[in-house]
């Protein structure tokens, strides 16, 4: 079985150009999209929210009950978000273990850089 590549994967480590750069390639603006469209959903959000306040990998059955959402639904929307690139999964077992990429959350807060943009 082969593993699909995150969106971080198939785009140069420099990705995501500054929302405020005077020049934004195709396939930056695309890459951008794209992660703005695995957080578009206020599920999504909250469990990258849930994961980056958690002190170590949260298993799917500990999330269920605080999203008020079913297991299948929750694996669902962690596998979108781990190809985006926005969170990890590490398997232990049978059990899955989900965590924040601090680095890459770290790169993505330069999307919103407007240094340079003109107001």
């Amino acid at each position: 079985m082969t593993r699909e590549p995150n969106v971080l994967e198939r785009v140069p480590a420099d990705c995501c150009t500054p929302l405020g750069a005077h020049v934004m390639s195709e396939q930056d603006a695309e890459t951008t999209a794209r992660l703005f469209k695995a957080l578009a959903d206020p599920g999504r959000v909250k469990m990258v929210n849930l994961l980056a306040n958690a002190d170590e990998p949260v298993c799917v059955c500990d999330l269920t009950p605080q999203l008020g959402l079913s297991q299948p639904t929750v694996s669902f929307h962690l596998k979108k978000l781990v190809q985006a690139g926005l969170v990890e999964r590490e398997q232990r077992g049978v059990w899955a273990y989900y965590s924040v990429d601090r680095p890459t959350l770290a790169r993505l807060s330069a999307i919103f850089d407007l240094e340079g943009a003109t107001a």
